[in-house]
């Protein structure tokens, strides 16, 4: 049994390259777009140099330091998300403000917690 002959349809199909871009953003020409085009991804930017500064801690064999300055920065990050609206947040909203903040303070408490209750262990750093 043969398939049955299909129309070539190939001509109403487009390539990527003639197809006109369009932004889900209002573009205003008065206006170009800032970088990072909210407040919130300015603090999630810092936040994350934080993070960076806090590991850097850790490989220098300060890691306690390294861990209670990440776990401060995510909750810091928490307080910033609590504080700033949906739209203004940035790319710290990924769900529902509280929900996203509880997860910020969840993460950020158990790492000071942790930092401050693994005991020294005898030849480590």
């Amino acid at each position: 049994m043969t398939e049955p002959d299909l129309p070539d349809r190939s001509d109403h199909i487009h390539p990527p390259e003639s197809v006109e871009p369009v932004s889900a953003e209002p573009v205003d020409p008065d206006e170009p777009r800032r970088y990072p085009s909210t407040i919130g991804g300015a603090f999630y930017l810092m936040v994350l140099a934080v993070v960076g500064a806090a590991l850097v801690l850790v490989f220098l064999h300060e890691w306690r330091t390294g861990i209670r300055v990440m776990g401060g920065a995510l909750v810091f990050a928490a307080l910033v998300r609590l504080l700033l609206r949906a739209r203004d947040a940035g790319m710290l909203a990924v769900r529902h403000k509280v929900l996203d903040a509880l997860v910020l303070v969840a993460l950020g408490g158990a790492l000071i917690f942790l930092a401050g209750s693994i005991p020294d262990q005898p030849g480590g750093f």
